[in-house]
């Protein structure tokens, strides 16, 4: 693991893991070798699109991935200079500036906090695009490149879409633009059109293995393979079902699947009462309902079924966890919500 080095900026980090370093100080990417590949063959070759998409289900590595493009253009440019797998040496300027959060040729935007109510956003408003403009506009980094990451481009609202796509319609020189998504699919078609595509897929357990016992080390073989086959490939979704209480929050998900035609409500309003007493709890939960459903799904693409509806009750789901997070809503009220869409999911189209 990576060790944590001083920031020089409040930065808001909601895909820190407490305990693992951030994306933007791992100086490892775990597999991907065909993304990395072809990203480093535009770079280096000198011809980077102006804007790449990096896609793929949560905790796979796509920040990973965007900050580590980002440091090599802010070290090297768009030239052969630096090694071929991308990677910067961790005592470089450009890679101790990305890791502090300091480099004055990196934006990075995010949702961010209301000033009026002290609490996290539920979308990536137009004001924080519109700083793409003013940050693209200045003189360019020690490097000659400015580069902007914006993670997740799904949190856009429809002012902030139309901001970013004025953008890609007149692109800066020497400039590169990576948009993260979980989701691509939410995004307007005219800026997936702009974009090069980076489709990230789950960690094979081979991957999986190997970063769990380094990032783990006091796990065993059998425990390692328990948290591969749980988070369904997302390392970081086992890290989180590794700390903590992950393991019953897991098991909690599968449970309202399972029982989505005829849901527990008194057990579901107590496991909410425990969700709003943990720190995350409701978040938290939310990402193992997603990987859970997501799993599912994944798993009878294959038998023929229609599977529409279930997608859409997929992404309904996400889109309220991540709301009711963001305002602090009631867990009992999100909860009962998320038991009626899968309620009803399971009665027009079947069970998963």
């Amino acid at each position: 693991m990576a060790p944590r080095r001083a920031r020089t900026v409040e930065i808001v980090e909601t895909d820190r893991l407490e305990g693992f370093a951030h994306p933007r100080e791992t100086p490892t990417l775990a597999g991907h070798g065909v993304a990395l590949e072809r990203a480093a063959r535009a770079i280096r070759g000198g011809r980077p699109p102006q804007a790449w998409l990096i896609t793929g289900p949560p905790g796979i590595g796509k920040a990973t991935l965007a900050y580590r493009i980002a440091r090599y253009l802010l070290a090297y440019g768009a030239t052969a200079d630096g090694p071929d797998d991308l990677s910067v040496p961790e005592n470089s300027p450009a890679a101790q500036q990305v890791a502090a959060g300091s480099h004055p040729g990196l934006l990075v935007l995010k949702r961010g906090v209301n000033p009026q109510t002290g609490k996290l956003m539920t979308v990536l408003s137009v004001d924080e695009i519109r700083r793409l403009g003013g940050f693209f506009g200045m003189t360019s980094g020690a490097g000659g490149w400015r580069v902007a990451i914006v993670d997740t481009a799904d949190d856009m609202n429809e002012a902030a879409a139309n901001a970013l796509l004025k953008l890609l319609e007149e692109p800066p020189s020497r400039a590169m633009l990576l948009l993260v998504a979980n989701v691509p699919g939410r995004l307007l078609p005219t800026i997936r059109s702009r974009c090069q595509r980076l489709d990230l897929r789950i960690l094979d357990a081979a991957t999986m293995e190997a970063e769990l016992k380094r990032l783990l080390p006091e796990t065993n073989a059998i425990e390692r393979a328990s948290l591969t086959r749980l988070s369904g490939g997302s390392l970081g979704l086992a890290l989180k079902l590794a700390g903590g209480e992950g393991a019953e929050l897991a098991a909690e998900a599968d449970r309202l699947i399972d029982r989505a035609s005829s849901p527990d409500v008194p057990a579901l309003l107590g496991f909410a009462d425990k969700l709003s007493r943990m720190t995350d709890g409701l978040e938290q939960f939310g990402a193992f309902l997603a990987q859970a459903l997501s799993e599912r799904i994944r798993a009878k693409a294959g038998s023929g079924a229609r599977l529409d509806r279930w997608i859409e009750a997929w992404e309904a789901l996400n889109r309220t966890f991540v709301r009711s997070t963001a305002l602090h809503l009631d867990p009992r009220q999100t909860l009962l919500g998320a038991a009626r869409t899968l309620g009803d999911t399971a009665r027009r189209a079947g069970t998963l």
